[in-house]
């Protein structure tokens, strides 16, 4: 009996040990299952493969766009813009987000696009950064290019690129009342139209001799503007100046990437010689065989025209050709004679200074500055003495003869006829409405 009954008692405790099993385990798989309400199992049959993954629980909530947003990284742009001023550099600019050697490295990887050398004050830069990192450079090299330095990688991309613009063509026409560059001034344009205006019949007309008060022009010209303000001019596309009653036409064209002025007949305006040196002076002293020095106070032949021009006025090669002669003496002062073909010379007497990179042997092309205006060696006053040889003999510099460069080739005339026809269309429309403006404001007055 003791022993029945304690065999019933052990089979018991294995009964009631074995459900306290089963409640735990059931309770601990409620618990385990409930713990990942957001995501179920899903499993397809995709080519006999079995392929499970989890897949959002529609119950739960998916995060705000504002909670997403804020768990990204925020990049902080920085841009940093001026100008170059007196005595910057590129380390100079870069010094505190570059190191030397880094700097050294894009030094030398510029000089096959843009030498740093020739970074100029006053031209404007722009500078990126992203997170504080060094990112981009800019540099404006003139109006038309800038250079540009992009940091990737720890490396260095370095290119050129066009200033976007945009462009309106303009005309603007005056009568001169006085000078070009106060009649410019007075219809509200900059100086730069008319120094453009000057140089571009610079081989016909003589602007401080040749002058007249009465004389007019008109000129249809492009106006470039960024960020909707105006940012200088493009190209002069036409313009006529009618200088003591003859009329002067020019024509902007490109041919062959040579972009050049014609007349309307499609003749270069170019000739082998300038009317003068320097864009703007007067003639002090012209070509005589005896004149009556003011320093030496004799009289002696001066085979020169004298013009008058304040210290540092820069003067021109009136023609390509090849310097001759640099050089410095009590009576001549600072001194620079070219040799040009067909056998003639130029001499510029009286610099205050040599233009940059004019030396002995060194080829010159027509407008480039080889010096300016000074008073050195026997001078009163600064002014240019300019003289021209021909064979070896002085001749007078407003007497020369001035042959004109080739004209355009017969292929090209009918595309630049086209364009001769659209520009002065332009112009001439323009004229026509100022007529009728004008005798508005006449019957006006006398109504």
């Amino acid at each position: 009996m003791i022993k029945l009954f304690l065999t019933k008692k052990k089979l018991l405790v294995g009964v009631l040990l074995l459900l306290s099993g089963w409640m735990v385990a059931g309770f601990l798989l409620f618990a385990g299952g409930s713990s990942e309400p957001s995501q179920v199992k899903k499993c397809t049959d995709s080519s006999q493969n079995v392929v499970c993954e989890k897949v959002q629980d529609p119950a739960s909530k998916p995060l705000s766009e504002d909670s997403a947003a804020a768990t990204e990284k925020v990049v902080e742009i920085k841009e940093l813009a001026g100008t170059i001023k007196r005595g910057e550099t590129l380390s100079s600019l870069l010094g505190d987000y570059l190191n030397s050697h880094e700097i050294c490295c894009l030094a030398e990887q510029c000089e096959d696009t843009f030498s740093v050398k020739d970074i100029r004050a006053g031209r404007p830069y722009c500078m990126l950064f992203e997170d504080g990192t060094f990112k981009c450079f800019t540099y404006e090299i003139d109006a038309d290019e800038q250079l540009l330095i992009n940091y990737e990688g720890e490396k260095f991309k370095i290119s050129k690129a066009a200033i976007s613009y945009q462009i309106e063509r303009s005309v603007i026409s005056g009568t001169i009342s006085s000078s070009l560059f106060l009649t410019i001034a007075e219809l509200g344009e900059r100086a730069e139209l008319a120094c453009h205006l000057a140089d571009i019949f610079a081989w016909d007309i003589d602007f401080m001799r040749d002058l007249r008060q009465g004389d007019s022009f008109r000129v249809l010209v492009e106006k470039r503007y960024r960020d909707g303000k105006f940012a200088g001019y493009g190209n002069l596309l036409a313009a006529e100046f009618v200088n003591r009653g003859e009329a002067f036409h020019a024509v902007y064209y490109n041919d062959k990437d040579t972009p050049a002025y014609y007349d309307r007949k499609g003749r270069s305006l170019k000739k082998a010689f300038l009317k003068a040196p320097l864009a703007y002076s007067r003639i002090s002293s012209t070509y005589s065989n005896r004149r009556y020095h003011p320093v030496l106070n004799i009289y002696r032949p001066h085979r020169a025209i004298d013009y008058a021009a304040p210290t540092g006025t820069p003067v021109r090669a009136v023609a390509s050709g090849v310097v001759t002669q640099r050089s410095y003496d009590r009576q001549n002062g600072n001194k620079v004679r070219l040799r040009h073909a067909n056998r003639y010379e130029t001499t510029y007497i009286h610099l205050s200074r040599f233009g940059r990179g004019i030396k002995v042997g060194r080829k010159v092309d027509q407008g480039r500055v080889i010096g300016y205006v000074g008073a050195t060696g026997l001078a009163t006053g600064p002014h240019l003495d300019f003289r021209v040889f021909k064979n070896g003999r002085a001749i007078n510099p407003l007497k020369m003869e001035r042959i004109p460069s080739a004209p355009l080739p017969k292929k090209v005339l009918p595309e630049f006829n086209l364009k001769v026809k659209e520009y002065f269309a332009v112009l001439d429309s323009h004229l026509s409405v100022e007529r009728a403006r004008k005798q508005v404001v006449v019957t006006d007055k006398e109504g």
